[in-house]
Formats: C-alpha cells, sequence, structure tokens
C-alpha cells in the first residue's frame, strides 16, 4: 500500500511541458545575444577567399589582355573582384590593413591592386586579422604571384 503523500510525489506532464516552454522562450531570447566570433579556420577561410579572388582578377587580365584591378575598401569591410561581381565581405570583428601602392603606372591607385595584361602587378598586401591570429595575402609586384603567410599577432 502506498500512503497518501506517496501518491504526491513527482510532476505532471502539464508542469513538465510549461518549465520546456520557458527554458525554450528563453534561449530564444538569449541566443541572438551571444557574440559570433571568427574562428581562425574561419579566418583563414577569409585569406584563402580573398587570394582567389586576386588569383581569378589576374587571370581575367592575362585572358582579356587589359588592365583589371581588384578594389580593397577597408570602410566597407570588403574586397570586390574588378573582372566578376564577386566580393569578399569580412565580418565586424575581422581587422583589415592594406598596404597598396599610391601610383601604379603613373595613375592613382590607392585603393586598389592592379593586374597587367602580362600577368604583372604593382603589388600589394592585404592583412586579415583577430585576436592573436592572422593571415597576410602578398601580391608580388613583379609576377604578380600570390601567397598567404602567416602572422602571428602579439
Amino acid at each position: 500500500m502506498t500512503s497518501p503523500a506517496r501518491a504526491q510525489d513527482g510532476f505532471t506532464l502539464l508542469e513538465t511541458v510549461c518549465v520546456v516552454a520557458i527554458i525554450a522562450m528563453l534561449v530564444a531570447v538569449l541566443v541572438p545575444l551571444v557574440p559570433r566570433k571568427t574562428s581562425r579556420p574561419r579566418l583563414e577561410a577569409y585569406a584563402i577567399e580573398t587570394a582567389t579572388l586576386l588569383n581569378r582578377d589576374r587571370t581575367a587580365a592575362i585572358r582579356r589582355r587589359t588592365l583589371v584591378s581588384t578594389r580593397v575598401d577597408p570602410d566597407t569591410r570588403s574586397i570586390r573582384s574588378g573582372a566578376s561581381d564577386r566580393v569578399v565581405q569580412l565580418p565586424d570583428d575581422v581587422a583589415i590593413d592594406a598596404v597598396l601602392p599610391r601610383r601604379c603606372h603613373d595613375a592613382p591607385a590607392f585603393h586598389v591592386i592592379s593586374f597587367f595584361a602580362t600577368g604583372m602587378s604593382c603589388g600589394g598586401s592585404i592583412a586579415l586579422s583577430r585576436l592573436g591570429a592572422g593571415y597576410e595575402i602578398r601580391v608580388n609586384w613583379l609576377t604578380g604571384g600570390i601567397e598567404i603567410v602567416p602572422r602571428q599577432i602579439l
């Protein structure tokens, strides 16, 4: 025989459903507030994506036999292809630092990396970094070759 106090032990289904519903509402409200940070692998993916965009612009310059300029815009946090509609858009937590030539073949070149029909370039570098990790995408001024170099940020 069970005592009357023992029959009241435990939770009813209604109580359990209410608790689960309250927890679900809290999660739905709080999850968007959790900051999403760029991980090291994602930062590397941005560097690879940027290098790929630059390489495609260089290839387009050679194939079309004309000048192609890739625009680097730190204000909008974007790198825009000069040969297609491709854009690499960087998140707010990734720092972008571009070292670009002032002039390229007697023309102002403040925010662009230009590729010539020969494949050559005036060069430049784009550094992407976040919390101790970084990658530098370098464009060789003589050959137009593109390389990614990991950087240790102190």
